[in-house]
């Protein structure tokens, strides 16, 4: 089962997590907007 109480700890151990997923999805939005430029731009010199 999964167990998700963290006791006293909690108070500081679900902000942590919720601050560290948040970073991991911000990283992977912006990764994923960079590749969209990239692409757009390769395609734009491809034109050429």
């Amino acid at each position: 089962m999964l167990h998700l109480d963290a006791g006293k700890y909690a108070a500081f151990l679900w902000p942590a997590f919720a601050i560290s997923a948040f970073v991991i999805a911000v990283m992977i939005g912006n990764a994923l907007a960079y590749a969209r430029r990239w692409r757009r731009r390769a395609e734009e010199l491809a034109g050429q």
